[in-house]
């Protein structure tokens, strides 16, 4: 048996529709509130004096292929309260038609949320376009955390940095709720001390996420000695990427002898890859000429003579630290590196004091360069 549907039963509850368009491939749907009177958002009086009217363009749930649009006609009614505030104010919606300012009906926001729970950003995203939801990968995220509830009614996990009043001049620190990725604190200056109180204040607080700044660590510690304190992500990644040129940097004699020159393709390199590379087959024969001679017994002092090559060069090539093809200017603290990190880890954090104990055993480079090592 067929039954009857009118156009009300295909919108959300206290609408009604006016008018059914087909718009290119959307759906355009006009309708209006079924009330009458609105009440005043300020002071709560009933109204039915209408002051004005205008549209509102939500997206709905699609329909047989088609992305849906509802034509909301909105009143502005005036509120006739001497003591409000608030003159002139639109209609309110009823929450399972949509809220104020959205973008969407509430049925379709419902839908973006569970769809943002289940798959994430980029793939609810992809789904969304074959199901005609017009919806980016920063709505899906930013609808999970709009209607995310607070599990704790209390501090938790907090963030602590410096916060610029005004920069290069006044300071003070900026405090988040990291579990609710909310600021809920600014303090004045950068003072230990006035840490330590706001913290003391809070004992409910387990973990604290700050830079390396000594004065941090030692409020915290001294507030609450229990909690962890942990690097912030920022500095995790700033350390790793500093990290990860240095240790490729230590490491380069032995990756360049490790690629070696029978792993490259001459047309894969660019111009000035390919001149470097004319210039290692030149060492190549200069390299085996003084190895040939090395091996029938020629001492190095009489090679140099006849080659006219430096002694360290020919010292070089006998023992096999020529090899590599594409050199790299190696820095005058490559050598030190590793008794830099010695003095590192037993407590030496000063560049100008760790470059007088290498000065005292021979280094040759200057403070510059061991104080930019130490900043890193």
């Amino acid at each position: 048996m067929a039954l009857h549907f009118s156009r009300r039963d295909f919108l959300p509850a206290g609408l009604k529709a006016d008018q059914i368009e087909l718009v290119e491939n959307t759906i355009r749907i006009h309708s209006h509130s079924v009330k009458t009177t609105a009440a005043c958002p300020h002071c709560g009086t009933i109204s039915r004096h209408v002051h004005s009217r205008y549209r509102r363009r939500p997206a709905d749930l699609p329909a047989h292929g088609r992305a849906v649009e509802l034509v909301l006609l909105v009143r502005r009614f005036r509120c006739r309260a001497m003591n409000c505030s608030t003159k002139i104010f639109a209609e309110r919606f009823p929450p399972a038609v949509t809220r104020p300012y959205a973008r969407r009906t509430s049925r379709l926001q419902g839908l973006v949320r569970h769809l943002g729970l289940a798959l994430g950003g980029r793939p609810a995203q992809a789904l969304a376009a074959r199901l005609q939801l017009p919806a980016s990968k920063d709505t899906f995220l930013r609808s999970i955390r709009s209607t995310a509830k607070a599990v704790r009614s209390e501090l938790r996990v907090i963030g602590i940095d410096d916060w610029a009043w005004r920069k290069g001049q006044r300071y003070g620190r900026l405090i988040c709720d990291l579990e609710r990725r909310r600021v809920i604190d600014l303090l004045p200056d950068r003072e230990p001390a006035t840490v330590e109180a706001w913290l003391r204040a809070r004992p409910g607080i387990e973990v604290v996420a700050r830079d390396r700044n000594g004065g941090y660590g030692s409020a915290v510690s001294r507030a609450l000695p229990k909690a962890v304190q942990v690097a912030d992500r920022w500095h995790l990644l700033e350390n790793v990427s500093a990290a990860f040129p240095s240790a490729v940097q230590r490491n380069m004699p032995a990756i360049r002898k490790a690629t070696g020159a029978n792993t490259l393709d001459p047309k894969l390199l660019t111009a000035a890859e390919r001149l470097q590379y004319e210039g290692f087959l030149r060492r190549q024969q200069t390299n085996r000429m003084v190895r040939q001679m090395a091996d029938d017994g020629t001492p190095i002092k009489r090679i140099v003579r006849l080659t006219g090559l430096s002694r360290g060069l020919v010292r070089q090539i006998v023992r096999g630290e020529r090899e590599d093809v594409f050199r790299i200017r190696q820095s005058s603290l490559t050598p030190w590196l590793l008794r830099l990190e010695r003095e590192w880890a037993g407590g030496c954090r000063n560049g100008a004091e760790l470059w007088r104990r290498l000065r005292a055993d021979g280094f040759q480079g200057s403070l510059r360069v061991v104080g930019e090592w130490t900043t890193r």
